[in-house]
């Protein structure tokens, strides 16, 4: 009589959940993705308590990344965040690059050329090459990755902790790294402009920015005209602190005209100097 060999079910093992990391990294891809998720739909997703989806927001949030509002999470734009370096190298890129061909028409062979974590600094950072020899310095990983291995660009990296959703370095390594330093020009631009001053999302971003201008001998400030309808948190400083500042023909006369009677040095793109 042959043997009857029961037959076992075997029920596949649950994949185990998400550990916290991999949950926020799923959180953040998809409100940079659909750019508004409602915290009641990240929980579902997420198969978690409304008070988890908080806290992780909380850590997303303090690192760059998105913004809480209420109801859910953005990933726009405002007066506390910055928005993602995705976002804000797809805002504003013609202006940027008519504000990048103006300011490179400064740079000069042999110069030592600073430029911030800016995507207006990283469209200069592109024609860069083509004006060598140059020593370029800079805290945005995406400039240092751009102009690594160019031909004629000797490439100084300003180190520090990095800030993912900025895509660059900053903190006190960063501003110690940038006081050793001497530099031609500084490239920059600025969140907002308000009542002829520059202000930033983070004061971690405005410590950084204050080190570059200290160790320039000459500061270029770039600004689409958007800058003039944003609202920042910190102050920077006041337009009349830089030797040159270069703006787009979009800009409204009603709003150069207030810095013109401030002393502000303007310079339109596009037109002669």
């Amino acid at each position: 009589m042959a043997n009857d060999v029961a037959s076992v079910n075997t029920v596949p093992e649950a994949a185990p959940p998400p550990t916290p990391r991999e949950r926020r990294e799923q959180i953040r891809r998809r409100v940079i993705d659909e750019g508004f998720v409602k915290i009641e739909d990240l929980a579902e997703a997420q198969g978690v308590s409304l008070m988890t989806i908080h806290r992780d927001l909380d850590v997303l949030q303090s690192e760059g990344w998105l913004r809480k509002v209420r109801g859910g999470a953005t990933a726009q734009p405002s007066a506390v965040h910055h928005g993602d370096v995705r976002h804000r190298v797809q805002a504003m890129a013609a202006e940027k690059r008519d504000l990048a061909l103006a300011a490179v028409e400064l740079v000069t062979p042999g110069a030592a050329i600073m430029i911030d974590e800016s995507t207006t600094g990283l469209a200069v950072a592109e024609l860069l090459p083509a004006r060598g020899p140059l020593t370029v310095i800079s805290n945005f990983l995406a400039v240092l990755k751009l102009l690594a291995g160019e031909p004629g660009v000797d490439l100084i990296g300003l180190g520090g902790a990095y800030y993912p959703a900025y895509d660059a370095f900053l903190g006190m390594q960063t501003t110690d790294a940038i006081r050793s330093l001497r530099a031609d020009v500084l490239f920059m631009s600025t969140t907002a402009v308000t009542d002829g001053h520059c202000y930033h999302q983070s004061q971690e971003t405005v410590a950084v920015k204050r080190a570059l201008m200290e160790a320039a001998n000459r500061r270029v400030l770039l600004i689409d005209h958007s800058k003039f309808t944003k609202n920042g948190l910190h102050q920077l400083a006041p337009l009349t602190a830089f030797d040159l500042v270069i703006v787009d023909a979009g800009a409204d006369e009603s709003q150069l005209a207030p810095l013109r009677a401030q002393g502000v040095p303007l310079r339109i793109a596009g037109r002669a100097a």
